[in-house]
This record gives C-alpha cells, sequence and structure tokens, in this order.
C-alpha cells in the first residue's frame, strides 16, 4: 500500500496522526491516504513555529526571507501540472481553474519575495528640537492560517506569503478534502532549502482540533483565517481571550447589477461564468443578478438558456463547464435551499442532483436560477455555496443601490453598464471590497484584497498585506543639553 500522505512540521515529515481516505467527488472513488492530525501533532506545529520565531534569525534577515521565498516560488512552479491535476479531482473543481489557481500562486509568492526586500521601514522626526522619535515595523510573531477546502493553495499562499515576508513563522491548517494535493504543495515547501525548520509548518485536519488550538493557543500571536462568516465570528470571539491579531476574510453575496443600456454579448458570458466558476463555490460567486426591468424579459430568456444547456463532467474533462460539489452532502444541502424557494419565489431553472447516468457516482448539480421580489428570503440574505442564482428586477440606479446593499456581506459585486460613469457612480455606493466593471473576478496580486461589513476584517494582497502580520516600534530618544561656555 502506498504510504500516506504526511504533514510537515519542524521541517520534516510526521508520521503522527490517524490515516484515512480521500475520495473523488467527481465519481465517488478512493484516490489515496492521508494522515489527519490529532491533537499531539497541532502542538508540536505551533512549538516548532514558536521556537523558530524566538530563536532563529528570519525575523531580522529580510534577504533570507526574500530568497526562501524566491525558491519556494521556483519549487511550486515546478510542480503546477501535478498539484493542479491532483487538486481537481480532489477537490471538483475543473483542471483548467486549478492550473490557473497554482500559477497565480507562483506569481503571488513572487510578489510577496520581492516585497520582503522593498519594504521601507519606519519614520524618523525631530518631534521638538533635541527630541528624536523613529519607527520600525516589526513581525508580529507567530500566525495561524487557517484555509478553506475551495481554493487551499492560493488562498493559503495569500497570508502564508506576507506572513513569511514580515519576518513571521507561520502554522498552516489545510483542510482534509484536498490532503493529497496539500501534501505535494508541501514537497515543494520541503525543497526551498533556505526555509529553515518550523518556520513554515503544514498540517492537514479533518475536524477543527488544530484550528481551534491554533485560535486559543497564547503562543499563536495572530490568526488567518479564510472560510464562513459563522465560523469567522465564532473566531474572532475566542480570539478575544489572547487579545489575537485577526485578519478574516468571509462570506459573500456578490451582486452583478446589469443596467439597460448594458452589452448582452458580454453580460451573459459574465454572468454564467460568475456562477460556474468554481462550481459556484467561491465566496465571490455572482450568485445575484439585478437587472434593470427595460433589460429583464431579454436577460431572463438568455441565462435560463444557458443554464439549461450547462455541460457538465469531471473535474478532468477539457468539455466541461461545471465539475461537482464537493461532496453528496453539499448536493442535498443545496438542493433543500432551492426546494424551499418554491414556496416563495419563482424557479426559472429547477437544477438539481445527477442521479442517472456516467456521472450518477459523483457529487454533481446542474444549476437553478430563481427569480425572486423579497430581498428578506433566505436565498438572497444566506450564502449558498453551490451553483444557484437569484434573478432579481430593480427600475433605477438608488433601487439597484438598495438592493445591491440588502445583505449583511460585502465582499464583491459587478456593474455592468455602456456608461462608464453610471458604472462608478453606483460601484462607489455599493458596499463591498472588490466592485468589477463590466467583468467579473478580475483580480492581482498588486492589489488589495478585503471585504466591507460581515465579509471580513483587514486586507490580504497588494502592497498592504505585509502591514497585516507587523507590529510597530516607536523609539524616542533625547539629546544631552550642552553645557554652558
Amino acid at each position: 500500500m502506498t504510504e500516506p500522505a504526511k504533514n510537515w512540521i519542524n521541517g520534516k515529515w510526521n508520521n503522527g496522526g490517524t490515516i484515512r481516505e480521500a475520495i473523488s467527488p467527481s465519481n465517488g472513488r478512493p484516490l489515496g491516504n492521508y494522515l489527519d492530525i490529532g491533537p499531539d501533532e497541532a502542538q508540536q506545529a505551533i512549538q516548532a513555529a514558536r521556537t523558530a520565531f524566538d530563536t532563529t534569525n528570519w525575523s531580522k534577515d529580510r534577504s533570507l526571507r526574500s530568497r526562501a521565498l524566491f525558491e519556494l516560488a521556483d519549487e511550486v512552479g515546478k510542480r503546477v501540472d501535478e498539484i493542479a491535476l491532483m487538486l481537481a479531482r480532489e477537490g471538483g473543481k475543473l483542471l483548467a481553474q486549478t492550473q490557473w489557481e497554482l500559477t497565480v500562486t507562483v506569481e503571488w509568492l513572487r510578489y510577496a519575495a520581492a516585497t520582503a526586500l522593498l519594504q521601507t521601514g519606519g519614520r524618523a522626526l525631530e518631534a521638538a528640537p533635541g527630541l528624536h522619535f523613529h519607527s520600525d515595523p516589526e513581525p508580529i510573531g507567530v500566525v495561524g492560517v487557517i484555509s478553506p477546502w475551495n481554493s487551499p493553495i492560493i488562498l493559503s499562499v495569500r497570508a502564508v506569503a506576507p506572513a513569511l515576508a514580515a519576518g513571521c513563522s507561520v502554522v498552516l491548517k489545510l483542510p482534509h478534502q484536498t490532503a493529497l494535493a496539500n501534501s505535494l504543495f508541501v514537497e515543494a515547501i520541503a525543497a526551498a532549502k533556505s526555509l529553515p525548520p518550523g518556520v513554515l509548518n503544514v498540517v492537514t485536519e479533518t475536524g477543527s482540533i488544530a484550528a481551534s488550538m491554533l485560535v486559543d493557543s497564547p503562543a499563536v500571536n495572530m490568526i488567518s483565517y479564510t472560510g464562513s462568516t459563522k465560523v469567522g465570528r465564532v473566531i474572532a470571539a475566542n480570539g478575544a481571550k489572547t487579545l489575537k491579531r485577526l485578519n478574516l476574510e468571509l462570506g459573500g453575496k456578490a451582486p452583478l447589477v446589469v443596467f439597460d443600456d448594458a452589452d448582452l454579448d458580454v453580460v451573459v458570458p459574465q454572468l454564467v461564468t460568475a456562477l460556474v466558476a468554481m462550481n459556484g463555490q467561491f465566496c465571490c460567486t455572482g450568485s445575484r443578478v439585478l437587472v434593470q426591468r427595460g433589460m429583464a424579459d431579454a436577460l431572463r430568456k438568455a441565462l435560463v438558456e444557458a443554464y439549461q444547456n450547462v455541460r457538465l463532467g469531471e473535474s478532468d474533462d477539457p468539455a466541461a463547464q461545471l465539475g461537482p460539489l464537493i461532496d453528496a452532502a453539499s448536493v442535498q444541502r443545496v438542493d433543500a435551499v432551492v426546494a424551499e424557494a418554491a414556496s416563495y419565489a419563482k424557479i426559472l431553472v429547477r437544477g438539481g442532483p445527477v442521479t442517472e447516468g456516467p456521472l450518477a457516482g459523483g457529487a454533481f448539480y446542474r444549476p437553478s436560477l430563481i427569480e425572486v421580489e423579497s430581498l428578506e428570503a433566505f436565498v438572497v440574505q444566506n450564502e449558498v455555496f453551490g451553483p444557484v442564482q437569484t434573478f432579481e428586477i430593480f427600475d433605477d440606479e438608488a433601487d439597484a443601490i438598495v438592493r445591491a446593499n440588502a445583505t449583511e456581506y460585502g465582499l464583491a459585486a459587478s456593474v455592468f453598464s455602456g456608461d462608464a460613469a453610471r458604472c462608478r457612480r453606483v460601484g462607489k455606493a455599493i458596499q463591498a471590497g472588490h466592485i468589477w466593471m463590466n467583468c467579473w473576478g478580475v483580480m492581482s496580486e498588486h492589489f488589495e484584497q478585503s471585504g466591507f461589513k460581515q465579509s471580513g476584517i483587514g486586507v490580504l494582497c497588494g502592497p498592504r498585506a505585509i502591514e497585516q502580520f507587523q507590529e510597530v516600534k516607536v523609539y524616542a530618544s533625547v539629546e544631552a543639553p550642552q553645557a554652558a561656555a
């Protein structure tokens, strides 16, 4: 039997944990085995990170940090195809999407490597005659990074890379749903020889014991978490016991606002992609279409036709538009939301589980489109995390803005219009961290990602990301008075 995928603690492979089986959501068949850590391994990882931060030169040597991150980028780059294929098979995302994820991961690592050298430090000032101040940023310490299963590699690196660039040590807790891909990513970490032992520890966990230990431990100075708003609130409450610094990117309910003067040929493919990308399991999924009344009939017809003809397929099927959900339980949960919506909304496209044919053994769900009026409806207010989209009609800009801002979420939004000034005007009024104008899902490592309202705390990516993982220390000195002549 092939050895199970292991965890990486204190610069070496760790044999602890319980052996479990990884299952493909595309067909329900086993892919391999992995070691699921317990509290002992979690504590070892925390202690390794604490020791590395306190006793090595990592926090002080920015050249070392930059070199290690460039090495890690190169090692991941050598493994893009291998990791992407396993990530597709385990997580269910289409192979083209996981290949994009790994390619962008390499670029984000390189950006952080450059940031480690380019950070400018603090300020210096003579505040009054003979009274001098200067400030220096310092790494915050040990960072616990807790990542989700939908994009585990890139969303981990988005936090891990700036944390390492700042001089922190890290315990990265990865999800069990992608355990085999996690292990391939760790192989790249193991090959980055400039990373001192204990600086970056990577563990895979089925439950939440390790995550809870990271949040509770006084040895961990900060938590960076990507996931649901519900869990984010729990982390914030428990982290308050040790006044942990928090960086949280949480849930989303992205509105896609379509005005009468938008180009349907541009809009329809964007709206469909916004729903089916990552199989609808993305915090920025375009789960709400808000359309101006004059465009509603044409757009409704186009979307119904598009969703009735979406091609489903296994994650490595190059002709597929939509892969499986992460597991059968997710299929049942999403279908229950759509079934309940029939009592208060109009189901334009029913979608539903695939129960017959060659895909019946997988966790496949056909997309659903639901026309709804009430802003209080469950399907409007709650993140479904599946290929389910609402269709909502508005009359004018003011109405569109009210509807777009009607949920507790504020992660991302799109505005489609032939009037660039309108796009900016409406975008400015929408309470969200990312506004896409006549597009969806466009991101760059050069600019920050953040959430408004209940969608998060802090930023990642861009030049400000490193600041999330730093404290600022201020020094003051007073010149001795000159003796009288």
